[in-house]
């Protein structure tokens, strides 16, 4: 075995510390430099893992340490810090999404030769999406010929004292959700040929429910309600909702239907959960064994993936998945079907992997 790969953390808020709980004791990597807007939270991480240092963003993405740059900031930032990386002859894996325009993720994707770009979300290398995909893999409902995702909440100003992002350009539920959805059914279904969206905006302004600020109301300047059809270039079609503005829905996450059987999918935002079949002729559903995936995955198992020798978290499918979520808002604005430019290719399936074995592998 050789020597450990070195990480570099390029923003530390709520989200690092389910990366650290996953890469910080994994023998295969080292967390060797960490950065933020406040250097005493740098410092404070690391000073957690022997060796690590606490730097500037221009030296961390130079250091000689640094194998990849794991970048964590907000989505303004994520080409910015990409392209840093990148310049210096860094791999790169970061957040969802690749970065906060297409544009701007294009041009993250056109220097990408210099190293390696990954991308969240990898929920879809856990247990759940990867056992599905093993299912349709295996022809097991046929041929697929359609898919519907769904997730809709009320927003979310009932719970977050500073929801504004949420409701300014570059946020909504597509933008928020979506990525966890759309790169589920490419995994499943493969690419995406063309869309057809629709959107809407029932509320001008928003009332925050708590904290600090409630009671306080916030304009709205984006669709807060978001469907689409998209034409998968293997002939299937999927229909997916994003909405804040739905009380609930009892639908599964994600279903998937082919000629001689249906699937019921758990929530992609998570690693694992029930995968369900239906074969054509059946009244009940019936559990599907756990049979593909990373078992009991965190969120940096796309970077493990990738230090094991597999790009299954590619930035290729990221900048396809954006290109989706572009280009079904553009829809709904100019009332017209629009084709695809980008594709990437769909992953090898993720062996069954128990938590054991690729924590110590």
């Amino acid at each position: 075995m050789g020597e450990p790969h070195g990480v570099g953390i390029v923003g530390l808020g709520v989200i690092s510390t389910q990366y650290l709980a996953t890469l910080g004791t994994h023998p295969g990597v080292r967390i060797v430099a960490t950065a933020d807007l406040d250097p005493a939270r740098a410092a404070e991480v690391a000073a957690r893992f022997p060796g690590c240092r606490a730097l500037p963003v221009e030296e961390l993405v130079a250091d000689p340490a640094v194998d990849t740059v794991l970048n964590l900031t907000i989505p303004a930032a994520h080409a910015e810090i990409a392209l840093a990386a990148l310049a210096h002859g860094k791999n790169v894996y970061g957040e969802k999404p690749l970065a906060a325009t297409f544009a701007q993720a294009s041009g993250v994707m056109a220097r990408a030769a210099s190293g390696w770009v990954g991308c969240a979300p990898d929920t879809v290398l856990g247990a759940g999406i990867q056992t599905a995909r093993a299912v349709v893999d295996a022809g097991d409902i046929g041929r697929p010929v359609a898919a519907v995702a769904t997730w809709v909440s009320p927003g979310h100003e009932a719970w977050h004292p500073h929801p504004d992002f949420y409701y300014r350009p570059g946020g909504g539920p597509l933008l928020d959700m979506g990525p966890y959805y759309l790169t589920s059914l490419f995994h499943l279904l493969g690419p995406v040929a063309r869309v057809s969206g629709a959107s809407s905006r029932p509320k001008a302004v928003r009332r925050i429910a708590t904290g600090p600020r409630a009671g306080e109301q916030i304009p709205v300047e984006i669709d807060t309600h978001v469907t689409g059809v998209l034409e998968h270039v293997g002939g299937a079609v999927s229909t997916v909702t994003f909405s804040f503005d739905a009380a609930g829905t009892d639908a599964a996450p994600i279903e998937v239907h082919g000629e001689t059987g249906s699937l019921s999918l758990p929530d992609p935002n998570y690693f694992d959960g029930q995968v369900r079949l239906r074969p054509s002729g059946d009244e009940d559903w019936t559990s599907v064994a756990v049979g593909a995936g990373y078992e009991g995955a965190g969120r940096g198992i796309g970077l493990l993936d990738f230090v094991a020798g597999g790009r299954r978290a590619d930035g290729a499918i990221a900048l396809h998945v954006l290109e989706i979520m572009t280009a079904l808002m553009d829809s709904a604005r100019e009332g017209r079907r629009l084709e695809l430019t980008t594709t990437a290719e769909r992953p090898p399936l993720v062996p069954l992997t128990p938590a054991a074995q690729w924590r110590a592998s």
